[in-house]
């Protein structure tokens, strides 16, 4: 227990503070009940929610989207405040594109939002402030998100609602310790270079919740990322990013020790040092092309992109759509707006092979370019697709291993669920998320984009930004729950 840690007397070094919070991580991932809140209650609290309130999505033409028009010079759709974000044209050209490059609608949101967690020790253990939030993309409404989870221009008051709770005790460092602090990018298909300020902070004081907020243990989060579309993609991407590095159990006769080692040990025996996986993907950076050019929203008409009076999609009936929603939420800051949407045409299959190699558990990762990635490339899941694009006539080549994880046997997924994407901007947007086992004879020699890593060299590398692109950081979470 963290009665049983040894209380610092006097200087303690960043590394000795990372691993001692990496121990009280490792104690609340183990405590899979807690007073405050049982986890069989949180999905029928999450009801509770809605029944409390007006709840509404109604996909309406462009034309009734109020405060929001396509501008006569370019035909961007934009708000009227400038703000917010718009939805513009983007001209790419990259390896294995055709020369001309392709064209494509994105949305541009410049500023930084914030994704925040409170956490606080309750009977000794950390627990989590976590929020019954409604957001108009997901698929049943109400999930769990972060207890902050805010644009810039809602926390500046752009949209002139009510103030967000606790948003003080991430903008005010005297009130709160930082456990994490880490810009991480959003998804590269649809935003464009689009990042948000990832965050947990520690409190000792007690706070008023309310009813729609409660506090869960780590240990209680991963029992709920085994349930689909709870726990929203805004929260998995800051969970991933806790400190794990040192917190080894005490003692060789633990059983869960080896394989907690793969997760939890930096020293771990590993295919690749850090500083050649670094030294590989910033060659990757270095060497594959991505030109990306906003260009007025209209030009998208060149590579097949229809526009009608309800929506912007593709001719090929494939990729996505923009829409226009209107939406009515009575316990959100501000209580009815609209706004467009992206609506993927068909679900995503985010899969990550995992192998025992030299002892340790490694993940096989991909280092992958997206139109709208910041820095070129970041590590992906080792498939990272849409299934149905590449199966008929007329499809795109299937990636390397995608038949590997849809020929794997059902035994060997030790993860499979499928989770909501950021129900903020996307409508209905569902991945399927597994982790599976590869054979003893699966091949160690890979594709030059390809490399073996262990789960904690994946986890320092988040704590700093642009790593891991979101649905890796969602997998990396997702495979805590394996012990």
């Amino acid at each position: 227990m963290l009665a049983d840690l040894p209380t610092p007397t006097g200087p303690v070094s960043c590394a000795e503070d990372r691993a001692r919070t990496a121990r009280r991580v490792l104690l609340s991932a183990r405590t899979p009940e807690s007073a405050a809140m049982p986890a069989d209650r949180v999905r029928p609290w999450l009801a509770e929610q809605a029944r409390r309130g007006e709840y509404r999505v109604t996909p309406v033409p462009f034309s009734l989207l109020r405060g929001w028009h396509f501008e006569e010079s370019d035909g961007n759709l934009r708000h009227e405040s400038g703000r917010f974000f718009s939805v513009e044209g983007l001209h790419v050209r990259a390896d294995g594109l055709p020369a001309r490059g392709r064209r494509q609608p994105i949305i541009v949101q410049p500023e930084v939002g914030l994704l925040g967690i409170v956490a606080r020790e309750i009977d000794g253990v950390l627990h989590f402030l976590m929020q019954a939030k409604m957001e108009p993309g997901n698929v049943n409404s109400f999930q769990l998100s972060p207890t902050v989870q805010a644009t810039r221009s809602n926390f500046t008051g752009v949209h002139r609602g009510r103030r967000i709770p606790f948003l003080d005790l991430f903008l005010d460092r005297g009130r709160s310790r930082v456990l994490v602090d880490v810009l991480q990018s959003e998804q590269a298909d649809w935003f464009l270079a689009k990042r948000n300020r990832n965050m947990i902070v520690e409190i000792d004081e007690d706070v008023e919740t309310g009813e729609e907020f409660r506090w869960l243990t780590l240990g209680q989060l991963l029992r709920l990322l085994r349930l689909d579309n709870v726990v929203n993609m805004d929260s998995r991407s800051v969970l991933a990013c806790l400190p794990t590095a040192g917190a080894l159990p005490q003692g060789a006769g633990d059983p869960a020790a080896a394989a907690l080692r793969s997760f939890h040990d930096p020293a771990a025996p590993s295919v690749h040092g850090l500083p050649e996986i670094l030294s590989w993907l910033t060659g990757v950076r270095a060497l594959r092309e991505l030109d990306q050019r906003r260009v007025p929203l209209r030009e998208v008409e060149e590579d097949g992109w229809l526009f009608s009076g309800t929506e912007i999609g593709h001719d090929s009936g494939r990729r996505f759509r923009v829409i226009g929603a209107d939406v009515a939420a009575s316990n959100r800051e501000v209580g009815s707006w609209t706004q467009p949407m992206i609506q993927p045409q068909v679900p995503g299959l985010m899969a990550l092979v995992v192998k025992r190699i030299r002892g340790t558990l490694h993940a096989l990762v991909q280092a992958r370019v997206d139109v709208g990635h910041l820095n070129v490339a970041e590590l992906a899941p080792t498939v990272h697709c849409r299934p149905a694009d590449h199966t008929g006539p007329g499809r795109e080549p299937f990636p390397p291993f995608l038949m590997d994880v849809l020929t794997a046997p059902a035994e060997r997924f030790r993860y499979d669920g499928v989770q909501s994407e950021e129900g903020g901007r996307f409508y209905h947007a569902e991945n399927r998320y597994a982790v599976v086992e590869a054979p003893d004879d699966f091949p160690e020699e890979l594709p030059e984009d390809y490399a073996w890593l262990t789960f904690a060299q994946l986890t320092e590398l988040l704590a700093h930004g642009n790593y891991l692109n979101v649905e890796l950081r969602t997998l990396v979470v997702c495979a805590h729950t394996l012990y």
